[in-house]
């Protein structure tokens, strides 16, 4: 079907309906892309990603490219992104499809999928040197994402939710949309086809829950959560600060240990060092913000505790290190049954 003519057919919005993109990215980053800097949108088709790259061809034109991830999760997937491909040539939009390549695994499917997805967005960034990617985040899935994390029990950093921007190893990943509704975005795609990810309405993901729960609860306010989030973000940030400032002065490094002076520090300090420690004995690590708490509270209870491989002692000074491999144990087992012997 051949999309109809309309307003967004060249690349302009409906009259009324064109938010300034580069004030949101501002007010989302701190920083707005320069004159001549091109600009990669997150685009998979559905009518939120669509109403982004609508707004940003009109608001930037010649200077995006939309980008669209095959996961090859879907016999419908590659068809959907050639749809994408096929409406972007129309209006003089650079395209490109990026492929999920290879085996796909059985667990943890929806996770693994995501980070797939931005590391392919990221590469291609890098190797073309576009400096900044937009995603189409609003403030329904703001909500969303802050009953999930409540549900879990999440701490604070959690609970800000999606952030508004982060550094993504150079690339400027940014949501300049967590203010605007869902219906705000469709709008600006109107003209265009879309395509329904049937995953949003999948049962077994509680993100499904979570928009069903808002959508039936009118007290459930979506901006209203979203803007608790917001502020959340800003406290998460001002612990992040102190953490910072935490990390000069009471961590130190040996060989391969790190070690925390935990004496008088906030629990919500210590559990961002904890994390930060992890991390640099166990880069490859994924840790939610449960695990750190209760690797703290057992600490705290004079424990010894692992985590992802990391062995923690308690004390005044908390001692992080990798714990063996099962082969570097039993190497180590026979080196001392030989010693003992010798």
């Amino acid at each position: 079907m051949r999309p109809r003519r309309s307003a967004q057919r060249q690349n302009v919005p409906p009259e009324g309906a064109a938010p300034d993109l580069a004030a949101l990215i501002l007010a989302a980053a701190g920083t707005a892309p320069g004159a001549n800097e091109r600009i990669a949108i997150a685009t998979s088709g559905g009518p939120d990603s669509i109403g982004l790259l609508a707004l940003a061809a009109h608001c930037f034109p010649g200077r995006i490219t939309a980008l669209t991830v095959d996961h090859g999760l879907r016999a419908a997937s590659a068809a959907e992104a050639a749809l994408v491909a096929r409406q972007c040539a129309a209006r003089g939009i650079t395209h490109a499809t990026l492929r999920w390549e290879g085996p796909k695994p059985k667990a943890n499917l929806q996770a693994l999928a995501r980070a797939a997805r931005y590391r392919l967005m990221g590469g291609w960034c890098r190797a073309h040197g576009v400096a900044w990617l937009l995603t189409a985040h609003h403030a329904d899935d703001q909500a969303e994402t802050l009953l999930m994390r409540l549900a879990r029990g999440s701490g604070s950093g959690g609970l800000a939710g999606i952030r508004a921007a982060r550094d993504m190893d150079g690339v400027r990943l940014v949501r300049p949309l967590l203010g605007l509704r869902k219906a705000d975005l469709a709008r600006l795609a109107a003209g265009w086809e879309f395509v329904a990810d049937p995953a949003n309405a999948d049962p077994r993901h509680d993100r499904t829950h979570a928009r069903a729960l808002i959508e039936a609860t009118p007290w459930l306010d979506a901006p209203a959560l979203a803007a608790a989030a917001a502020h959340l973000a800003d406290d998460a940030a001002a612990l992040d600060w102190a953490a910072d400032r935490a990390w000069e002065g009471n961590v130190r490094a040996e060989a391969g240990a790190v070690l925390i002076d935990a004496a008088g520090l906030p629990a919500a300090i210590l559990h961002r060092l904890l994390a930060r420690a992890i991390a640099a004995l166990a880069p490859d690590a994924s840790l939610r913000g449960g695990d750190i708490a209760r690797l703290a509270a057992r600490i705290g209870a004079g424990q010894v505790a692992t985590l992802a491989g990391v062995k923690v002692r308690p004390g005044p000074v908390w001692r992080l290190e990798l714990t063996p491999k099962p082969q570097e144990s039993r190497q180590l087992a026979v080196k001392a049954r030989q010693n003992r012997t010798g």
